[in-house]
């Protein structure tokens, strides 16, 4: 569905269940497009299937075609309608419609959603563009002299992470370099131009996980090779750069002698410099999350300690970038095992997807998102790329000013029990007197200290501490303790971490845990708490 809404001219008749027809609202309402998706449910029911749902998935094809004319038919089944096996593809050819009819076979329950678009983008090109493959072996044509190179941008579809605004920010580089765009696939495409797809010098891929499989055809088929770099990030658009304008036979010091982000200097100015250092978990789909581990390491100073990707096809290239930084890659679809890993880690800033913006929510995290899936305020009415040089300004933007806010709520909390600032006091400027012990009044319960305001703690499973036992540290013999220590906090602790700042909570808690553990002491107190500030300040 993805592909078919992303282009102009092509239906998709899917055989599917009456409730399957909810998927139209992911377009609709999350994305906020103006017109329904392209599509043509069968929508049979209960009663249907002692009869002929045969009849029925061609009659719907039939009806498809006259009503909304197409230049090209994609066919196949849900979930659901994969149990009937009526066969839509043979159901499909049988109709004789006069328009290219390609037919998908998308095991639902094996694979996932990005799989489902790359296999559906693959055939799409691979039934339109293939009668235009010349025979094989014969040499590409060269360009002619003087002829600026022309590329394909492929990748970009509806549904997708700034896609939108992706397709802008790499237009205007490549106009920069003098190259030219031959077609935009499948983002406002039609069937003509996929057919017209050969015609390229190369291929520009934006979202390997979608577009990957249709650049290797077309590599094959036309001997047009692909630009490797994702311009996400100052370094990434430079090696970009570069790449593109090798391919095309440019020159690209002019582009890269006029760089337009501010990322490389605002990240070094005076009020970054305290973000050098953050811990930060990653995880979504392999090229945003790669990307963001290569702009949060090299170019913000940040530290990454857990990076991750729902995208098995792509696990190759995510644990290649987790070992460079030392990372062991998480790799799974679970989000219960994201959320432990990221509990566990105890970084201070999570990038993800929208799945892992609630577990963030839930700890008490500070949170930005970078990949799909989305929700709606991720499709901005502004232009917010995350590719090229503007796009590096948006990423800086988005992943430090939810640092910046959490740094104005430790502040609102320090002041909070302040005589002057407490919420009971009126507001200054309105001369409303200030009334001591009014916010206790109407607050007469004791403060509770949220564990997410001063990092993740479950209270129901303890901390466990890998050092020594309840009877102290092992005997000279070399009898290790047998058990571990279960660490806990008292109140008047947690209350005394919580006025730590937020951007070094996180390690006075973890040093603080690590000294209580090596000597067995449980719980912690505040004296712990100095002890171990004292300690590890030697």
């Amino acid at each position: 569905m993805r592909i078919a809404t992303a282009m102009t001219d092509v239906h998709y008749v899917l055989h599917a269940p009456q409730g399957d027809t909810y998927a139209d609202l992911l377009f609709t309402m999350i994305e906020r497009r103006g017109q329904r998706p392209p599509v043509t449910y069968t929508t049979f029911q209960a009663r249907d299937l002692g009869g002929d749902t045969a009849d029925l998935f061609q009659r719907a094809a039939l009806d498809a075609y006259e009503r909304f004319r197409p230049a090209a038919m994609l066919v196949g089944a849900s979930c659901t309608g994969e149990l009937i096996q009526d066969d839509p593809a043979g159901l499909a050819r049988a109709l004789g419609l006069p328009i290219p009819v390609i037919p998908l076979e998308l095991p639902s329950y094996q694979r996932k959603e990005n799989w489902g678009a790359a296999e559906t983008f693959y055939q799409l090109v691979r039934g339109l563009a293939g009668p235009h493959m010349p025979p094989p072996g014969s040499a590409r044509p060269a360009r002619k002299l003087g002829e600026p190179a022309r590329c394909n941008i492929l990748g970009p579809t509806a549904l997708g992470f700034r896609h939108r605004d992706d397709v802008r920010a790499v237009k205007e580089l490549l106009a920069r370099l003098g190259v030219g765009v031959n077609v935009v696939a499948p983002w406002q495409a039609g069937a003509a131009d996929i057919a017209r797809l050969g015609q390229a010098d190369f291929n520009v891929v934006l979202y390997p996980e979608i577009a990957g499989l249709a650049a290797q055809w077309l590599k094959r088929a036309f001997g047009q090779p692909t630009i490797a770099s994702v311009p996400i990030g100052v370094g990434a658009t430079r090696d970009f750069v570069t790449e593109v304008a090798r391919l095309a036979g440019v020159d690209p010091a002019p582009v890269l002698a006029d760089e337009t982000s501010r990322l490389p200097w605002y990240s070094r100015s005076v009020d970054s410099t305290y973000l050098t250092g953050k811990r930060v978990f990653i995880f979504g789909d392999a090229t945003h999350a790669v990307a963001a581990a290569r702009i949060a390491s090299e170019e913000l100073g940040f530290r990454v300690v857990g990076l991750g990707t729902y995208s098995r096809e792509q696990a190759r290239d995510m644990r290649e970038a987790a070992a460079r930084l030392g990372l062991e890659a998480l790799i799974t679809d679970d989000y219960l095992e994201v959320e432990a890993a990221c509990a566990e880690l105890q970084p201070e800033l999570v990038l993800g997807t929208q799945m892992e913006r609630h577990i963030a929510k839930r700890l008490g995290i500070p949170c930005a998102v970078i990949s799909a899936p989305v929700h709606v305020q991720d499709f901005p009415a502004r232009y917010s790329p995350q590719m090229g040089f503007e796009g590096a300004n948006v990423i800086f933007d988005s992943w430090v000013h939810p640092l910046m806010m959490g740094l104005e709520e430790h502040l609102l909390g320090m002041f909070r029990d302040d005589f002057e600032f407490n919420d009971g006091a009126g507001s200054s400027h309105l001369g409303t007197p200030v009334i001591p012990g009014l916010r206790e009044a109407k607050n007469p319960e004791p403060t509770t200290v949220h564990a997410a305001a001063s990092g993740p703690v479950d209270r129901a499973h303890p901390v466990v501490a890998s050092g020594f036992g309840p009877d102290g540290p092992p005997r000279n013999d070399g009898e290790k303790a047998d058990r571990p220590i279960v660490l806990s906090w008292a109140p008047d602790a947690e209350l005394e971490l919580k006025k730590i700042p937020f951007f070094v909570r996180g390690k006075a808690r973890r040093n603080t845990e690590k000294f209580a553990g090596e000597r067995g002491i449980s719980p912690i107190t505040v004296e712990t708490l100095y002890d171990a500030k004292a300690h590890f300040g030697r």
